[in-house]
């Protein structure tokens, strides 16, 4: 707790940085800009300069979502994607790798952090990559948590030797406790402290950009760079348990969080988060937001999206209805839990960010320029021409990033977040209800055992801390359980990571981070 100022993020060297900031005057924007540069460095398997930022802000009372997710090059079509891709599904349909050029979209998360300390932000921009580059030259010690990702994560990408190069010593990757420095990305950082974003949109870092994509078979061109900006939108919002929550409008997945509230609000819930039927209702209350969300989520730009129906009360009193004793008969695929980094920043004034970041898989499209990796968001898109989310020239992808907070009769009260793709709105679903159903603290919200659907019936759930005969119940129910131990193995699988920061109404901040990662909250 504390009443001047608050960082809570996946890292503690970059929650400190934060709080570095607020403390020498800048607000959240300059220090969410600073924190998300550090991340790019600390955990560049889970986030990258060459990715995407989504953000909510609130700033002198009013709330905007900003738009930092890169789009398709103008050359990608479905036709060509196909013509080039060797991948395929199960079914042996033709879908986008996951690896190398054609899985690059134009990076926007510079972009974004710029327009972000443009808008709302009080020191130069410059200034605030100066942390990240400081430790990028002088290195920082690897954590435990990270090296193990890290392993699994390399060999995905390990064929290109640019990540090779910039990623692994000697072909290994790094070990716990051991010094990892970038100065490529280092140098990275300070050209575009010096010369502005414009070397990387259209300047010399874009046309490295290009030509690393190009060289491998790719269509990314420069002016694909040069006309991208980001966007500034309104949030999309409902009601729960009196407050007004807040998510992220198309192309991100905010509106299922937010159907599963409002499904999930037609019932009277236990108390005891480990309660069987409660757990019950949040499964299947989800599920059917996933199952929805499938019919329609792509670019809005592109595709007519039903937000106002979808997000209707009466409408989520009948979805409720089809929650019973046993699963339903909605079987959707959630996806992946891949890898994005959160962070939240609230300061004095009660300004705050709530941000994402991402290269979407580990390490991206495997393809590293100046120090970071671009992304491979474009795998997101569909190869089906009659897809809402069929790649088309300068489309965005369906992205799972969904920054969100709260508002009480309009005041701030929160800005919270679970990262981890698909885990997001249920972590958000899990937190959420735990705070304000059971009345939990944000750290104790957090803290809580997790579900996390997969597909079908298939829920992975943290067993070593759930009562066995609330396991043997959700079984009997017709969910598929997939033990704790399991969903470990072997691909480093995970239940989200959570940041959480509380305002009351007297100013006094409460926050609470992940224990399930090397997660912190700094206040002062």
């Amino acid at each position: 707790m504390a009443r001047n100022g608050m960082v809570a993020t996946s890292h503690p060297l970059a929650a400190q940085t934060g709080a570095r900031i607020l403390q020498k005057g800048g607000n959240a924007a300059d220090a969410a800009v600073a924190v998300a540069a550090e991340l790019s460095f600390v955990e560049p398997h889970m986030t990258s300069l060459g990715g995407d930022i989504v953000a909510l802000t609130h700033f002198d009372g009013e709330y905007k979502a900003l738009n930092g997710t890169g789009y398709a090059p103008g050359a990608a079509d479905v036709e060509t994607y196909r013509e080039h891709t060797d991948e395929t599904n199960e079914d042996g349909e033709p879908v986008v790798p996951s690896e190398g050029p054609l899985a690059v979209t134009v990076p926007g998360a510079i972009d974004g952090l710029y327009r972000l300390a443009d808008r709302y932000g009080t020191l130069e921009f410059g200034e605030l990559l100066e942390p990240a580059i400081d430790h990028a030259r002088k290195g920082v010690p690897i954590t435990e948590y990270i090296a193990s990702q890290w392993e699994v994560a390399a060999p995905r990408v390990a064929e290109f030797d640019s990540f090779r190069e910039t990623f692994l010593e000697d072909g290994e990757s790094p070990s716990p406790e051991s010094i990892f420095t970038n100065r490529a990305f280092a140098d990275s950082l300070e050209r575009i402290a010096r010369e502005g974003i414009e070397t990387v949109y259209g300047g010399e870092l874009g046309q490295k950009i290009v030509n690393r994509v190009q060289d491998h078979g790719g269509f990314l061109e420069l002016a694909d760079l040069e006309e991208f900006e980001s966007d500034w939108n309104d949030p999309i919002s409902a009601e729960y348990q009196g407050y007004e929550v807040l998510e992220h409008p198309p192309n991100t997945i905010g509106v299922v969080a937010l159907e599963a509230l409002n499904i999930v609000e037609n019932f009277d819930l236990a108390t005891e988060p480990t309660d069987p039927e409660r757990l019950h209702k949040l499964i299947e209350a989800i599920k059917i937001a996933f199952a929805d969300a499938e019919e329609h989520l792509g670019d809005p730009k592109d595709e007519k999206i039903p937000l106002e129906s979808k997000l209707d009360e009466a409408y989520a009193s009948e979805r409720a209805q089809d929650i019973g004793w046993e699963v339903g008969d909605h079987e959707p695929k959630a996806g992946e839990a891949s890898n994005t980094v959160y962070l939240t920043v609230v300061d004095g004034d009660g300004n705050a960010v709530s941000m994402l970041g991402s290269g979407y898989k580990p390490f991206g499209s495997g393809l590293v320029v100046g120090g970071f990796t671009l992304q491979n968001h474009a795998t997101s898109f569909s190869l089906e021409p009659d897809d809402p989310n069929a790649i088309e020239p300068r489309k965005r992808p369906y992205h799972t990033l969904i920054p969100a907070m709260l508002a009480e009769d309009g005041e701030f009260r929160a800005s919270f977040g679970v990262m981890g793709g698909s885990t997001m709105p249920q972590g958000q679903l899990q937190v959420l209800v735990n705070m304000l159903d059971s009345g939990l603290n944000p750290q104790a919200a957090i803290d809580v055992p997790r579900f996390r659907f997969d597909e079908g019936h298939e829920v992975a759930l943290e067993t070593t801390r759930l009562p066995e005969e609330t396991v043997e119940e959700l079984h009997e129910r017709g969910h598929e359980i997939i033990l704790e131990s399991e969903y470990f193995e072997p691909d480093a699988h995970h239940f989200g990571g959570a940041q959480f920061i509380y305002r009351d109404s007297d100013g006094t901040l409460i926050g609470g981070s992940e224990p399930r990662r090397d997660g912190q909250v700094v206040g002062f």
